[in-house]
């Protein structure tokens, strides 16, 4: 047989190395990165089957959906087995994924807890590479009445207007902030402008009867909350 029947169509390998069956088999959920990736993708190169250059693509980026989310065209085809056709169908799966996590964020009617917070912002501003505040504006019973990007900055910080903060707070009979902004750098600790700016508006805050609840600082996987570590 030649060179051409050792082609790495997905039809041809075993079971166990089979995602299409796999998934109907055992579900979404039984299936690693790796495997949904080599779904997208039908097939890999003469000598490498589609889930083992899916396994190479995601070893480049530690394993990191998020980083591949970012990769574009021209990266992807770096990869031998990976055309142009193979990276859009990456690429797309990868925006639909989080158009979805943003529109379940935006239906989130009430903040029970940081890790809410975390899910409305993160879609918004965790893969940011520049530096942007947000305000999430709720009512006595912490349901969401509205949140804004009050400032965008570059990576080496962002300003904030105290005044414009409790307009929009008053104007919409706001009785509660949450203060949110991203670190580009991936770095969770609040830096010493962070914990000023925070201080300052709750201030401002207690004269007008609006309390600032939390502040958050988000990167593309985790987060910081100030009233989670006790230090409003």
């Amino acid at each position: 047989m030649g060179n051409e029947n050792k082609m790495a169509s997905i039809k041809s390998w075993a079971e166990d190395d089979r995602p299409r069956e796999k998934l109907l088999l055992k579900g979404k959920i039984a299936l690693s990165d790796a495997e949904l990736i080599a779904i997208l993708i039908g097939s890999g190169s003469r000598n490498e089957s589609a889930v083992a250059l899916s396994k190479r693509i995601l070893a480049s980026i530690d394993n990191n959906l998020n980083k591949l989310g970012k990769l574009a065209v021209t990266d992807l085809i770096k990869f031998k087995g990976i055309g142009e056709a193979k990276a859009i169908s990456i690429i797309t799966a990868l925006e639909l994924g989080r158009r979805r996590r943003l529109e379940e964020a935006l239906e989130l009617p009430k903040i029970t807890s940081s890790a809410a917070v975390f899910n409305i912002l993160q879609p918004l501003i965790g893969e940011l590479q520049h530096e942007e505040f947000w305000v999430i504006y709720l009512n006595n019973a912490n349901k969401v009445l509205y949140k804004e990007q009050l400032s965008k900055g570059g990576l080496t910080g962002t300003l904030v207007d105290v005044r414009l903060v409790y307009k929009k707070a008053i104007e919409i009979y706001a009785t509660a902030l949450i203060l949110c902004h991203n670190h580009p750098s991936g770095k969770l600790q609040p830096s010493n402008a962070d914990k000023l700016i925070t201080t300052k508006l709750k201030l401002a805050g207690e004269t007008l009867d609006i309390k600032v609840l939390d502040h958050l600082i988000i990167t593309e996987n985790a987060y910081f909350s100030f009233a989670d570590k006790n230090i409003m």
